[in-house]
């Protein structure tokens, strides 16, 4: 079963297609990835997805759901949270308050509850933080709830904007580069947990990454996209053979000498 369906989607800025027809079926609990050298459309398709951008043409379903032009706050009750390229935490709060943050789609306590400190919202607040806390130790950041995020290392802001994520209980996960910044064993520490966080909570996730290494070692399927169209589509092994994958990444001289190596053979 699909949990994200893309049909068509097209977004312009200035006259400009960022997204053409852009089409994209996500199944249900895969690990997917996006691809594309940069400048190709994979933020956008992202800001799309999740509100951020109404695209000009197409429709965007999450779970069978029309969610083209919805706010983002519409779009994550529906089931969809992310993680940004470059790191957006509320760097001035604790690690429990960030994750807090998160949770606010699910919480029940309005304004006045929140005024009045009524029993209903104690209990809510005290759960929500043995939530959080439950969250930090799941993302490897036991201990540190108290910990105001602007101090933490660079790899635990990134977990810690996972956590974050997660704390709105979403379907679908979007990850925009991971592992962007890391050193090689933090990167191989991410793709374990992305594999982990997959198949504990039982939710999808749609992967930005620049990494190939990652991509070929966690992909179910990956789709590419080279100035705002889709190239190719394809399990990992399919990918890495598609010459016009390879002429995207490497130019056409590249995929050109690459056939004529394989004719050889």
């Amino acid at each position: 079963m699909s949990i994200l369906v893309a049909k068509g989607v097209t977004k312009r800025f200035g006259g400009l297609d960022a997204l053409s027809k852009i089409e994209l079926d996500v199944k249900e609990k895969a690990i997917h990835s996006i691809i594309g050298p940069n400048g190709a459309g994979k933020t956008t398709f992202f800001n799309c997805v999740t509100g951020f951008y109404t695209p000009e043409e197409g429709t965007i379903l999450v779970d069978g759901k029309n969610v083209t032009g919805l706010s983002p706050d519409r779009v994550t009750h529906l089931g969809v949270s992310r993680t940004y390229q470059n790191i957006r935490l509320f760097k001035n709060m604790t690690s429990v308050e960030n994750i807090l943050v998160g949770m606010h789609p699910h919480l029940k306590s309005g304004l006045i509850g929140s005024i009045i400190r009524d029993r209903r919202t104690r209990e809510e607040e005290k759960a929500s933080i043995e939530e959080a806390k439950r969250l930090l130790q799941f993302v490897g950041l036991r201990g540190k709830g108290d910990m105001m995020a602007m101090n933490l290392p660079y790899g635990a802001q990134r977990r810690l904007e996972i956590a974050r994520a997660l704390a709105s209980r979403p379907k679908l996960l979007l990850l925009d580069e991971p592992t962007a910044g890391m050193n090689p064993s933090e990167t191989q520490e991410m793709v374990h947990f992305i594999r982990r966080l997959r198949d504990e909570f039982e939710i999808t996730i749609l992967l930005i990454e620049h990494q190939m290494r990652v991509v070929m070692s966690i992909s179910e399927k990956i789709t590419v996209l080279d100035f705002g169209e889709k190239i190719a589509e394809g399990t990992p092994v399919e990918i890495q053979n598609d010459p016009h994958v390879i002429e995207a990444y490497l130019g056409r001289g590249a995929a050109s000498g690459l056939g004529q190596a394989k004719t050889v053979a």
